[in-house]
C-alpha cells in the first residue's frame, strides 16, 4: 500500500484533534447528551468514516477501499457489541448519567492505546510467522462458539476481575462519587482518597483489553495493512459515546447480534485459516508446502457476508422484541 510516515503523521495528529475537540466539549459541560445531540454526532463520526474510505479508494485503489470499510464494519459491530458490557458496568456502579460521557470516552482512549499496541505487535508476528494466521484463526472461531454458548451478557453475571477486587482491597475509597474526579482530599486528614470512578475506569479498562483480543485478529482477517488496520478501529471507536446513548433501550432489544456476531468472528476465523494454508510454511501440515486448493476468500464476498449476518441478526431481533412486547401486552390485559 506503501503509506509514507508524512500520511501516518498526518492522519494522527487530526484524529488527535478530534478526540481532543470531544474531550474538551465533555470536560467543560459533562451532561446526559440528547437523543438529537448524539444523532447529529453519530452520523458526523460515520460521515467522517464514509469520506475516509473513498479518500483511500481515490489515493490507493477501491480494493483497500473496500478492506477498510469492511474492517470498519466488522470493528463497529464489535464495538456496538462493547456497548452491553458498558451499560453492565455503567449500572453495577451507578454512575450518574451526567459523568457516563466522560468515563466512556476515557474509556475510548484506552481501548486506542491498547489497541494500538496489540496491532504494532500483530503486523510485527505476521511479517514474520505467517503461522501466526493458524492461531488468530482458531481463537476467533472459539470467541464465535463462546457467542453462541452465552449469549449478550446480564448484570446479573457480571463478576468483577481480580484487578477489580485488589484495588478495592488496597486503595483508601470513598463511599460515593465527587463529581467526576477519581481522588479527593479528606477534609478532616488531608488523606487523599479514591472514588468509585477509580474502579469504574478500571473495571472499563480491563474489558476494552479483553475485547481487543477480540478485534485485533479479526481485523487481521480482512486485511494485513496496519494503515487500515489502525484507521478501522480508530473509527470504530470514534462517536461510540454518542451512539451509547442514542441506542439507550434499544440494546435490550438486540437480542439476536451475539448471533451475527458469532457468524462474523466464525466467517473470518476460515478465511484466516484458508489464507494460511494458501501461504503454508508449516512443516508438519503439507510437508510444508502450500496448499493449492485452498480457496481466496474476495474481499467483496467479506463485505457482503458481514453486511448480510449483521443485518439479518438487527432485523431479526427487533421482529422479535417486537412480537415479545405485543405478547407482553396481551397477557397483561387478559
Amino acid at each position: 500500500m506503501g503509506v509514507s510516515p508524512w500520511v501516518w503523521l498526518v492522519t494522527l495528529v487530526a484524529l488527535i484533534a478530534v478526540l481532543a475537540a470531544d474531550l474538551l466539549i465533555i470536560g467543560r459541560r459533562p451532561h446526559e447528551p440528547s437523543i438529537r445531540e448524539s444523532s447529529l454526532w453519530v452520523a458526523f463520526y460515520v460521515g467522517l468514516a464514509l469520506l475516509f474510505g473513498a479518500g483511500i479508494w481515490v489515493t490507493w485503489g477501491g480494493v483497500h477501499a473496500a478492506e477498510f470499510y469492511t474492517g470498519w464494519l466488522t470493528e463497529y459491530s464489535l464495538s456496538v457489541d462493547n456497548l452491553f458490557v458498558f451499560v453492565i458496568i455503567m449500572a453495577r456502579f451507578a454512575v450518574p448519567r451526567a459523568y457516563q460521557q466522560k468515563v466512556l470516552l476515557i474509556g475510548i482512549v484506552l481501548a486506542l492505546v491498547m489497541r494500538g499496541g496489540f496491532i504494532a505487535a500483530g503486523a510485527a508476528l505476521i511479517s514474520q510467522f505467517s503461522w501466526v494466521f493458524y492461531i488468530f484463526g482458531a481463537f476467533l472461531v472459539y470467541t464465535a462458539i463462546n457467542f453462541l454458548r452465552q449469549g449478550e451478557p446480564d448484570e446479573d453475571e457480571f463478576s468483577e476481575n481480580l484487578l477489580i477486587r485488589w484495588s478495592r482491597r488496597a486503595l483508601p475509597l470513598t463511599q460515593s462519587y465527587d463529581g467526576a474526579r477519581m481522588t479527593v482530599t479528606d477534609p478532616a486528614t488531608g488523606r487523599r482518597l479514591f472514588t468509585p470512578m477509580l474502579i469504574v475506569m478500571i473495571a472499563i479498562g480491563t474489558t476494552d483489553l479483553i475485547f481487543a483480543l477480540d478485534s485485533i485478529p479479526a481485523i487481521f482477517g480482512i486485511t494485513q495493512e496496519p494503515y487500515l488496520v489502525f484507521t478501522a478501529n480508530v473509527f470504530a471507536l470514534m462517536g461510540l459515546r454518542q451512539l451509547y446513548f442514542l441506542l439507550g433501550g434499544l440494546l435490550d432489544r438486540l437480542v439476536y447480534l451475539n448471533i451475527g456476531l458469532a457468524a462474523v468472528l466464525g466467517f473470518i476465523g476460515v478465511k484466516l485459516v484458508l489464507e494460511a494454508l494458501a501461504g503454508n510454511n508449516v512443516p508438519f501440515i503439507n510437508g510444508g508446502q502450500p496448499i493449492p486448493w485452498a480457496p481466496h476468500v474476495p474481499i467483496g464476498l467479506s463485505l457482503a457476508v458481514i453486511i448480510g449476518a449483521l443485518g439479518i441478526a438487527t432485523i431479526a431481533s427487533l421482529i422479535k422484541s417486537s412480537r415479545d412486547k405485543k405478547r407482553a401486552l396481551v397477557d397483561a390485559v387478559g
